[in-house]
Order: C-alpha cells, then structure tokens, then sequence
C-alpha cells in the first residue's frame, strides 16, 4: 500500500461541510493544501478525484447505476465464471470472504447471487469509498436487500485472517492489485486513480498462505489470464476467461446445506 501520495478532502456543497469535516478527522486527512488526489463529498456520494492537467472523472462506489446495475441485471446469474470458481450450484450459496474487496463490485455480485459475503479492505480511502456506496444502495428497494448480505470490515486482511475467532468462511476471495488489460474507458480510469494511492499487493503470498489455512473449503485467486499463480502452493485447478482466470485451491467439497 503506497503512503507516499498526497491527499486532500473537500466539500462539494457547504451542506457537506459537517460530514466532511468528521471524514477528515476519521481519515487523518487534510481539508487544504497541494494535493495528487480529492476525496470529495456531494450530492452523489463520496468520491475520489485525481487532480491535474490530465486528471481522469472521479471514482465512486455505486451500485445502483452504471457497469453495476448493468451486471446485475443483464450479467449472466449463477452462469458467470466467479460464480463457478467460488461453488455457487444449484442448493448451494457457500459464505464468501472477499479478503480484497477494492469497490466491492464481486463481492456485491456473490451476494446477489445470494452468498453471505464478508468484505475486507485494507486502504482507508477505498474502505470509505465502499462504505459510502454500500450505505446509499442500503435504502434502495431492489440493492437494499443484497446489501444486507454484505459485511464490511476495514483493516489488513492478513492480520485479520490470522486472528479470526468467529466461524470460518466457506470460501476465501482474493483479487491482487494487478495491472488490468480491460480496454474500456471505465477499468482504465479506475486503475489510473488508483494504482498510484493503493500501490502493488506485494503480500499476496502471505495473504494466500493466511486464507488457506482458514477457508473450510475453498480459496479462490483472480489472476490476469496469463499472469502466473501467486507463490506458495499450486491451485489444484484454474477457470480461464478472455482476459482473466480463477486459480482454485480446494480443500474439500461444498454440499448443499
């Protein structure tokens, strides 16, 4: 995670001020002065916002509208490749922990599909990104109810795996910061923003090795298609898309309940 980028938080409205204010002492962020990026708060929500010259729009977590709704309404159901990697059949709906849940988008598909998915994120400004989306898709009649199957936690997910003391997941989801190769305008503005504030997941070794030893059942990584597998032990078998692949490890077989 990269600490080295300059970050401000502003107001987009003066009936903002209050909220922003109390995010800015929550995030230990500053509501003045040179910065690279703007956590900016407004009518639509929190939002990240490159600055500069060549800046890209901002970044904001919505489930109700945009590539979101799309998935969701046209993207495929339980016929999707996530949904295979993770074991989504007919009579089974494993517990998912999505251990880098970044703007939440597979882990809000899992729980449409009807999982019961905890979220973990371990950069600020993204958990506070998530958080905001999660909160206005809470009061949607259609969102509202997969939202309620969603769980955030902020924090490392390595510590957090390692320290877990409730009933452990079925299955473990991990998606490394990786360089996409997606070409819509969407995944390249978002890498863009985001590359440089959340850095490279240098541990995925060690989160892989954490995530094995909890999962009952299964782990599952996303990788580029032709990236190699994260290092440590090989995955016992692979789901290969277009542009990406879902390394499984299994432990042992899900059955319905």
């Amino acid at each position: 995670m990269n600490t080295s980028v300059s970050v401000r938080i502003e107001a987009l409205a003066p009936a903002y001020s209050g909220q922003v204010l109390a995010l800015a002492t929550a995030l230990d962020i500053p509501q003045v002065g040179e910065a690279e990026f703007a956590l900016q708060l407004g009518p639509a929500g929190l939002q990240l916002q490159e600055l500069g010259d060549k800046a890209s729009g901002p970044v904001r977590v919505d489930f109700l509208e945009g590539a979101v709704a799309h998935r969701r309404l046209h993207g495929g159901g339980s016929g999707q490749m996530i949904a295979k990697a993770v074991g989504i059949q007919s009579g089974i709906r494993p517990v998912v922990l999505d251990a880098t849940a970044g703007l939440g988008r597979d882990g809000f598909l899992l729980a449409q599909l009807g999982c019961r998915v905890t979220l973990i994120e371990r950069h600020p400004l993204v958990g506070a990104l998530l958080a905001d989306g999660l909160a206005r898709g809470l009061g949607d009649p259609e969102v509202g109810p997969i939202v309620q199957r969603m769980d955030l936690r902020l924090g490392n997910a390595i510590e957090l795996i390692r320290d877990w003391s409730e009933e452990a997941p079925q299955v473990i989801y991990l998606d490394p910061m990786f360089p996409h190769r997606d070409k819509s305008s969407l995944v390249k503005k978002e890498m863009r923003v985001f590359r440089p504030l959340v850095g490279a997941d240098d541990d995925a070794a060690q989160l892989l090795a954490a995530a094995m030893a909890l999962a009952t059942h299964r782990v599952v990584v996303k990788r580029p298609r032709r990236a190699p597998s994260v290092e440590g032990a090989p995955p016992g078998y692979a789901l290969e898309g277009k542009s990406s692949r879902y390394d499984i490890y299994p432990k042992k077989a899900l059955k319905a309940r």
